[in-house]
């Protein structure tokens, strides 16, 4: 007779069903069962935006496998030999009996199961702001499968005329585009001073540039202060400064809080962040219980620190050590993250690997160099698009910490090869010559990711002198302006200049015309053009020719997050 051990899993949306498919492939033998509180199994959380706005209107393709089956109950069981029990809430554990306590919601039927292997998937709750009002129908967040049906069906009805978003996070900006197709009038409505932290403030001012193409308004460094209603309906937000605004829907995508309470209340260690302390494992303070998803904590590969990471692609991951952990013991790991995230913006998207500027600072790296790179992700006779990368290194070893990619170019593909290069440990020197993929319809003969190494690489042996737009805005308000040279062509400035007082030259007729430049040749000058191409062979011509104080504005005017003259 087979020896059959009870693997139980709590929760049923992402970690815990891929917890539970893992262990199944690693015993056939075991009886492995899911306890899911909501009505649904296995939902695609990340999808929600995208059914909300319309890409897609059948419902149960957040649900499916691949080939278009139901994840369901029945399919669990059928399919995967897995007694998934939903709208099941297990209310208690009971460590030292090995038990867990349940009840039924519909029914309200109580039971109780033993484990031998108890895994914790419990998700993360969304965070509500403590203030007036927060009740009112007509507010709601988007973590649920009822969230996405109730905006989808205010998208479908049309009744719904003006929106705020609060919170310019991920779920904030891509809810904004989703009820923005839908013909709703959006403000996006952000406490810090930018849209999506994980970018730093030069490239989310580029961001949210292009939200406000979209005419959606974007109010940023102001909260909410009150939710005003009438008769239990919300009719408009009053925020910190005072001002109101009416409308009749808010979603709060504020952030989430990792559901530790069945864990708390069993006794098990919950680590700094708030979240399930885990090894590297996915195994908690108890052997025999393991957790992974959003509900635990993790160890940043980058600083050594603990974080949260409530990703999706992590949840799966996470599950699928646990799985096979509770099933085998403890073989496998998993190592952390370094936060890769991405998200769509209208046309644009938004990505990051790493450490940011800010978030490197802030985590004591001082000896850091960062460049910025624009250019299209492939030939403009194969349709290129712009990309504008920011790389952050180790200025004395030139060891790769972060990169942030915008555009409405293939951004994905930047990140996920800086990802792989992060994890990697690699260096600039490791990137300046890989050997990539390379075909018009894919991308440029010298990679955007490689030219980014490139300028990276210059900076570092002091050929690239450059200097981001966001400090030439500061220096454009001190006594010694610098001179700024243009080195577009006259149509490029007639179409669009940035008119801080700049002089045009073009490249091609510089060397002709040096008298016309500062005669000091101490005197600070700072060249560009559109990503800044021409800009850094402008400064070399400069510095040959006896200049010696010659900076190049990274990413050119594309990159550039302020107001233009046109």
């Amino acid at each position: 007779m087979v020896d059959r051990k009870r693997i139980v899993v709590i929760g049923g949306s992402a970690a815990g069903p891929k917890a539970a498919a893992k262990a199944r492939r690693m015993d056939e033998h075991a009886e492995v069962v899911i306890f899911q509180k909501d009505a649904d199994l296995s939902m695609a959380s990340c999808g929600y935006p995208y059914y909300v706005g319309g890409y897609f209107d059948d419902r149960n393709m957040l649900l499916s496998t691949p080939a278009g089956i139901v994840r369901d109950p029945k399919f669990y069981l059928n399919a995967k030999a897995i007694d998934a029990r939903t709208l099941t809430e297990v209310t208690s554990i009971d460590r030292k009996g090995h038990t867990v306590s349940y009840r039924h919601l519909a029914t309200g039927e109580t039971g109780s199961m033993g484990y031998d292997k108890l895994i914790i998937a419990t998700g993360a709750t969304p965070k509500m702001p403590p203030i007036p009002g927060v009740n009112l129908k007509g507010i709601t967040t988007l973590q649920s499968m009822k969230d996405a049906d109730f905006l989808r069906k205010v998208r479908d009805e049309g009744l719904i005329k003006k929106a705020v978003i609060v919170g310019g996070g991920l779920i904030g900006i891509e809810t904004c585009e989703a009820l923005q197709l839908a013909g709703i009038d959006i403000t996006v409505i952000e406490l810090l001073p930018q849209l999506l932290t994980f970018l730093d403030w030069d490239l989310a001012k580029l961001v949210e540039n292009h939200v406000r193409s979209k005419n959606a308004n974007v109010i940023t460094g102001n909260g909410i202060a009150e939710f005003l209603g009438e008769n239990g309906t919300l009719t408009g937000v009053k925020l910190s400064n005072g001002t109101e605004l009416p409308c009749e829907l808010a979603v709060v995508a504020i952030g989430v809080s990792p559901n530790v309470k069945l864990a708390k209340e069993a006794g098990l260690a919950i680590g700094v962040t708030g979240g399930i302390e885990v090894n590297e494992y996915m195994q908690t303070s108890d052997p025999d219980i393991y957790a992974c998803g959003d509900c635990v904590e993790t160890v940043h590969r980058i600083t050594g620190k603990k974080v949260l990471a409530p990703y999706g692609d992590l949840a799966n991951l996470q599950g699928r050590v646990a799985g096979e952990n509770a099933v085998l013991g403890n073989t496998v790991t998993f190592p952390g993250t370094i936060q890769t995230g991405i998200c769509k913006v209208f046309d644009y998207s938004a990505g990051s690997t790493g450490l940011s500027e800010t978030a490197a600072r802030k985590n004591g790296y001082e000896d850091i160099v960062t460049v910025m790179n624009a250019s299209t992700d492939k030939p403009n006779y194969m349709g290129g698009e712009l990309l504008i990368t920011k790389l952050v290194c180790e200025r004395s070893t030139g060891k790769i910490l972060g990169a942030q990619c915008i555009g409405p170019g293939n951004v994905a593909k930047q990140i996920a090869q800086w990802a792989m290069a992060i994890q990697a440990g690699m260096h600039v020197e490791d990137i300046v010559n890989a050997d990539l993929p390379y075909a018009p319809p894919f991308s440029l003969a010298i990679d955007h990711c490689i030219a980014t190494a490139h300028l990276m690489q210059n900076k570092l042996k002091g050929r690239l002198k450059g200097i981001s737009p966001t400090e030439v805005r500061k220096k454009l308000d001190g006594k010694d302006r610098p001179f700024f040279l243009d080195a577009r062509g006259p149509d490029e400035y007639e179409q669009t200049r940035l008119g801080i007082g700049e002089t045009l030259i073009p490249l091609g007729a510089l060397r002709k015309r040096l008298n016309e430049l500062p005669q000091d040749k101490n005197k600070e000058i700072i060249c560009y053009c559109k990503i800044s191409l021409r800009g850094y062979e402008a400064a070399l011509v400069l510095e040959a020719n006896g200049w010696t104080n010659v900076k190049v504005m990274e990413g050119g005017i594309v990159a550039w997050p302020y107001a233009k003259e046109k």
